[in-house]
């Protein structure tokens, strides 16, 4: 054990641990939630470190050896050896200065031994006047969710195409399938089996460029505005220099905000971002909703898909094979909806200057973003791509469906299609029957009607 000092006085630290007494202070008083903050978040506040440490250096306020051992310590963060030296409870003051204190020492004592010191050696580099130079946690911790969050876009964003490209995979294969279409679940009027793919498959790009929208507004960010976002103890060049370091660090356009205390005291950027993953998962969850219906059966539902057997469906029905992937995948949407309610209550929830409710806010966001990109190539790989559509089923519901009625509209008038769809249902014949059998049309101009009422267009 090392002895450590702070103004509540001294506490035994454990020799082979790189944080230090903030952080063991910090483990004796929360414990609600059970698991620390996520790691991705930890990762957006040493890279604000990282940002930080360059900007003072660039403005004459951190000499070069510290500057480089602090970088140094970074680095060696984010390549992942010391992911367990983060073990602060989620739930814990609600601007995050425990896990924002937890970043500094670690970084600290990292950078005091590539110094030639050791864990604990504050005068090599100190946690709060070195590594937390010109910051506070009310910008830091805000700041790393949005880095966190745009840090977890792009693999969203890949593992949504990847869904994507698999269904569009399958409306090419299906195009010339045609169907029943329902709405209601009542038969209604007949479409293309890839157009119903497509569809999917469109809604899905839709939500990508809601995310992109998103994405931008979660670029700005508040780092270097301290307390209350007026930069107080900080040269006005600070927050812009953060922001240009970061870009060159990560990659990604940062920016300095519009408004240093707004951006403090707000959320609602990360709350928008939140609300686009929850639409993403009411997107996939219609999605699975209606693969399971059209794969219901085999013999008393629709039928009209097959998906892929992953498992055996029952532990006393043998050969029962269930939709596991689609049920799977609305149970991890449910949870993202869950997931952004939490995050909007918190967002909701601040009170003057400061949201005091930021770690729960992080917490929800990030856990959203990896359970839906898992969850979106868990449904590609393992569904959508292997759905089998059941050709003659399709044909059967299509040429029996009371939907067709409509196709007959506009050549026959709503009276006459009235009259011959309570025929239909009476006798049980199909429309397509009756209209050939009464002579009001030959087989292959009632073909061209339905052909031309699958196309998007009529012109």
């Amino acid at each position: 054990m090392r002895k450590e000092k702070d103004s509540l006085g001294e506490l035994d630290v454990p020799d082979n641990v790189m944080y230090g007494i903030h952080t063991c202070r910090s483990l004796e008083n929360f414990s609600g939630a059970g698991e620390p903050i996520p790691i991705e978040i930890v990762y957006g506040m040493v890279r604000l470190k990282w940002a930080c440490a360059k900007a003072n250096n660039e403005l004459g306020l951190l000499n070069d050896e510290k500057t480089g051992a602090i970088t140094s310590a970074c680095e060696k963060i984010l390549a992942g050896g010391y992911d367990d030296q983060f073990p602060v409870d989620v739930f814990q003051a609600g601007s995050g200065t425990s896990s924002n204190m937890n970043v500094n020492e670690v970084i600290g004592n990292l950078a005091a031994t590539e110094l030639g010191g050791k864990a604990g050696d504050r005068h090599l580099v100190h946690p709060n006047d070195d590594v937390n130079k010109g910051q506070s946690t009310n910008n830091i911790f805000p700041s790393a969710i949005r880095v966190a969050a745009a840090t977890l876009t792009p693999p969203l964003k890949e593992a949504l195409q990847r869904l994507i490209d698999e269904l569009n995979k399958q409306a090419e294969a299906n195009k010339d399938i045609i169907r029943s279409g329902r709405t209601h679940l009542q038969d209604a009027v007949p479409e293309m089996m890839g157009q119903a793919f497509a569809a999917w498959a469109h809604a899905l790009t839709k939500d990508v460029r809601r995310l992109d929208a998103a994405y931008e507004r979660i670029l700005e960010i508040g780092a270097g505005g301290n307390a209350i976002g007026t930069g107080v103890n900080t040269k006005k060049a600070f927050r812009p220099t953060i922001a240009k370091a970061l870009s060159e660090i990560t990659g990604a356009p940062y920016r300095a905000p519009e408004n240093g205390i707004e951006i403090t005291q707000y959320l609602t950027d990360m709350a928008d971002i939140s609300s686009v993953l929850r639409m993403i998962a009411m997107d996939i969850g219609k999605l699975c909703n209606d693969l399971r219906l059209l794969a219901s059966g085999p013999n008393t539902g629709l039928s009209e898909i097959v998906l892929p057997a992953v498992e055996p469906g029952s532990s006393i029905m043998p050969g029962k094979i269930n939709p596991s992937i689609c049920e799977a995948a609305n149970m991890a949407c449910i949870q993202v909806m869950g997931n952004d309610q939490a995050v909007q209550l918190a967002a909701g929830a601040g009170q003057l200057e400061l949201n005091t409710h930021m770690p729960v806010t992080g917490y929800n966001l990030v856990r959203s973003f990896n359970i839906l990109t898992r969850t979106a190539i868990m449904l590609a790989d393992k569904c959508i791509g292997g759905i089998q559509v059941d050709r003659e089923r399709c044909l059967k519901y299509f040429e029996s469906s009371g939907g067709l009625g409509t196709v007959l509209n506009p050549k026959l008038g709503y009276d006459k299609v009235a009259e011959l769809v309570k025929e239909s249902l009476r006798t049980k014949k199909p429309a397509k029957e009756l209209v050939i059998e009464k002579g009001i049309m030959t087989e292959e101009e009632f073909e061209r009607l339905v052909s031309k009422s699958t196309e998007p267009n009529l012109d």
